[in-house]
């Protein structure tokens, strides 16, 4: 059986800021058959893209290349930045503004994980929808 992919990217610069990003990943979502049959799903999916794009602007200071594949069972969120610098985990505190990025990823993904690249780090979060099934995505 032939495994059939679908995926999507686009790059944020800075300057753009974070809201673009979540419009864009919720328009692509748009195209996936389980999106409207869970949208507590692709919440998740958006909000955790907010949180990595974010990262990327504030901690990172780079944009955010921001990479959607969908392999029929999976949603995988990648998010490039330039900074090779992985993500730490810390306790914030309550009145703290910030530092519950990766906390909040870590609890929304089925997987997560990250790497140093040549040139920055890529940090990816799996979202496994529970209606999907073995559908891939593309009408067949």
């Amino acid at each position: 059986m032939a495994v059939k992919a679908m995926g999507w990217a686009h790059s944020f610069p800075m300057s753009e800021g974070v809201r673009a990003g979540r419009q864009w990943t919720r328009e692509r979502l748009e195209s996936l058959p389980w999106a409207a049959a869970e949208p507590d799903t692709v919440d998740a999916i958006v909000l955790a893209v907010s949180e990595l794009i974010t990262n990327a602007h504030i901690h990172a200071h780079s944009d955010a290349h921001l990479v959607l594949t969908w392999d029929g069972e999976c949603l995988h969120v990648s998010v490039h930045d330039e900074d090779p610098t992985l993500p730490r985990r810390r306790e914030a505190e309550p009145g703290d503004v910030s530092g519950r990025g990766v906390a909040i990823v870590r609890k929304l993904a089925d997987e997560w994980g990250m790497r140093c690249q040549r040139h920055g780090k890529t940090v990816t979060a799996c979202f496994c929808p529970a209606g999907a099934g073995t559908d891939t995505g593309t009408g067949e």
